[in-house]
């Protein structure tokens, strides 16, 4: 795919022409590609990624500071729904992130789950570039758009519920103890590990749960938990 592509997807999509485009090219860059491209590609969008999760946390952070009074706790639990995984590749893919991933032939065909990791991924890969290149007001403006509009439903579905703060409000009131959650079995490459974790109270394993990230594991895992107390 060129480089116009790239700007083009900018101007139509984003709302704005990047001063350097190769910052976005990066940011849809995916170590993969990189490893069957060394000779003509230089980075991936790891770095970028990093500080778009940054300054995602800190947009979403602030406009809930700003509009809201509730205790830290919950507003915590918001900011989680807002930012996780599913929000943020639900957002990507919105927003057509697919097509312009630079994958290698493998991940190209690799699952459905880790194909949604990578999504997210760029999505904060893409704030990082936003922000490298348009400074933090343009990036403000796209996490609203893309994301904080998300809010409202978010809100009303309860989807911003924390199995794991559920879990750990349940257990400490019934049981007088805090859930351990420890990693069962990691598998597969690294950049597309699947784990599985289980929580365990007083020794005892109350739940599994699996994901492609150590966290994901841990929320499936309290999922579980959570219908032993349930029932």
């Amino acid at each position: 795919m060129d480089i116009e592509t790239y700007q083009r997807f900018a101007e139509e999509i984003l709302g704005f022409r990047f001063k350097d485009i190769n910052l976005l090219v990066t940011a849809f860059t995916h170590r993969s590609y990189l490893n069957e491209h060394k000779k003509t590609v230089k980075e991936h969008n790891e770095r970028l990624e990093f500080l778009g999760d940054a300054v995602l946390e800190l947009v979403v952070t602030e406009y809930l500071y700003n509009n809201h009074k509730d205790p830290e706790g919950v507003l915590t639990n918001w900011r989680s729904a807002l930012v996780r995984t599913e929000s943020i590749g639900a957002a990507a893919k919105k927003y057509g992130f697919g097509p312009l991933l630079r994958l290698s032939r493998g991940e190209k065909k690799g699952s459905e789950r880790g194909r949604a990791q990578i999504l997210a991924n760029s999505f904060e890969a893409v704030i990082g570039a936003i922000y490298l290149d348009q400074g933090y007001e343009i990036t403000k403006e796209f996490i609203t758009k893309s994301i904080l509009s998300t809010f409202s439903e978010i809100l009303s579905k309860g989807t911003w519920l924390d199995p794991k703060s559920q879990l750990q409000e349940i257990v400490q009131s019934k049981e007088g103890f805090t859930p351990i959650y420890k990693v069962i079995v990691e598998e597969g490459p690294d950049h597309d590990k699947t784990f599985t974790v289980g929580v365990y109270v007083n020794g005892e394993l109350l739940g599994q749960g699996m994901g492609p990230s150590k966290q994901a594991g841990q929320q499936q895992a309290a999922e579980s938990a959570l219908k032993v107390y349930a029932g």
